[in-house]
């Protein structure tokens, strides 16, 4: 059996990819924590595509930032050093401005918009990907984001001088609109940098709090429905191309029912994400009328922004949606 090895530490080059008549290994890189149901669901995916090839492709999940950290995946499958792994679209922001669509606040905010906006977005998302040389394999939601507070917030304004932690372009833009101190920090270093005093503040899912025990550090999350981000799972175009046609019916058929699923369990999880923080004694409810017409507005400023960088192929994008 031929297997494609990579660690981070060493940096090195994928050893190659295995021809289609041999059985082969692919190191999948995951960001979150094996027990988040990103990971959960990657793991599924790489059950099915094993079962279905009868054993040709086994891929291995390598969850927490073990293999590779959030911020080094992306580059890490398109030069070679991960044939397969997962990443948050949003994040890619510096890549170009179609990958902070869905990071755009109040664009979406519900599953059925959120969905909605990413079939919009598919086809432009699909092509940008393959231009960087990896392959769209599925796509799944995160709950709605909502703030993480140390203190009462009721609005804007009391955000003024908050440490906040910033997970991409948007979310660091968002800070700035507050009058907030954008720090980037990477999922897995959540709990270290609010431990610590690095971070004070946050937007982001009821999933991503209770994975951290964000609890410990903060007493409140204002429950904003903000934006439903996504997390994508990717290929190297090598390591795809490398794959027979049989094969590849397979992995996009395991990536489908994983797709399906992974948003089917987001939606579920939800409100049970909501009753953990209760129960851990935090503070959760809706953000107050001045606090949800500050980020009404700046989410209009941070669309237009957007608009404005992100040409034709944006503004067609949107377009699209709003007629969907």
């Amino acid at each position: 059996m031929k297997r494609i090895i990579t660690t981070a530490a060493a940096g090195v080059l994928a050893l190659g990819w295995a021809t289609a008549s041999m059985a082969e290994q692919w190191d999948m890189p995951l960001a979150y924590p094996a027990t988040n149901f990103h990971s959960e669901t990657a793991a599924a995916f790489a059950a099915a595509v094993k079962a279905g090839t009868n054993g040709k492709l086994e891929i291995i999940t390598h969850p927490g930032g073990s293999l590779f950290k959030g911020g080094e995946i992306f580059r890490a499958i398109r030069t070679g050093q991960a044939p397969i792994g997962e990443r948050l679209i949003s994040a890619l922001g510096n890549e170009d401005p179609l990958f902070e669509l869905d990071g755009l606040p109040f664009l979406a905010t519900s599953y059925a918009e959120a969905f909605k906006l990413y079939e919009a977005s598919k086809p432009e998302l699909s092509a940008l990907l393959e231009s960087k040389g990896v392959k769209l394999l599925y796509a799944v939601s995160w709950p709605p984001q909502g703030l993480y507070t140390k203190k009462p917030i009721n609005s804007a304004a009391d955000m003024k001088g908050v440490k906040f932690r910033a997970y991409n372009q948007a979310t660091a833009r968002l800070a700035e609109l507050m009058g907030a101190i954008p720090t980037k920090i990477e999922a897995a270093e959540i709990s270290q940098a609010f431990s610590t005093g690095v971070a004070e503040s946050m937007i982001s899912s009821g999933s991503t709090g209770y994975d951290s025990k964000l609890w410990e550090f903060t007493k409140y999350w204002y429950d904003t429905n903000a934006w439903l981000p996504k997390n994508m799972i990717i290929v190297n175009m090598a390591a795809w191309d490398g794959l027979d046609k049989a094969t590849q019916d397979v992995v996009m058929k395991a990536a489908a029912d994983a797709e399906k699923a992974g948003w089917a369990k987001s939606e579920e999880l939800a409100n049970w994400y909501k009753d953990q923080l209760k129960a851990n004694g935090m503070t959760v409810e809706p953000p107050s009328a001045p606090l949800a017409a500050d980020f009404k507005r700046i989410g209009e400023t941070m669309t237009e922004e957007w608009l404005g960088k992100a040409g034709d192929a944006g503004k067609a994008v949107v377009a699209r949606y709003k007629k969907m």
